[in-house]
């Protein structure tokens, strides 16, 4: 049985155009985790990564503060059961 977990999060406030993606794809790598960041069309930014609750935990961290050129207002989220789809985590 995985210990693995999901973490879908929408983050609003000044996040795109900002290197949002970059650095939470990098932050997300560091911590070994798989998934995706992709803008949305509504400004927002939304984050799906999958690992360990720690790690999953400490990229959650990230998402409320960003990159030092984002203007973090908002981290909406919700935990689920990982399905190990993602071998990697990309930008899309």
């Amino acid at each position: 049985m995985s210990a693995n977990k999901r973490l879908q999060a929408t983050v609003h406030g000044v996040v795109q155009g900002v290197n949002f993606r970059y650095t939470t794809r990098r932050m997300a790598r560091s911590l070994l985790l798989t998934g995706w960041v992709r803008n949305s069309p509504d400004g927002s930014v939304e984050v799906l990564a999958e690992g360990p609750l720690p790690q999953l935990e400490s990229l959650l961290e990230f998402l409320r503060r960003g990159p030092t050129s984002a203007r973090v207002d908002n981290v909406e989220f919700v935990w689920q059961g990982a399905t190990g789809e993602f071998t990697f985590f990309e930008i899309r």
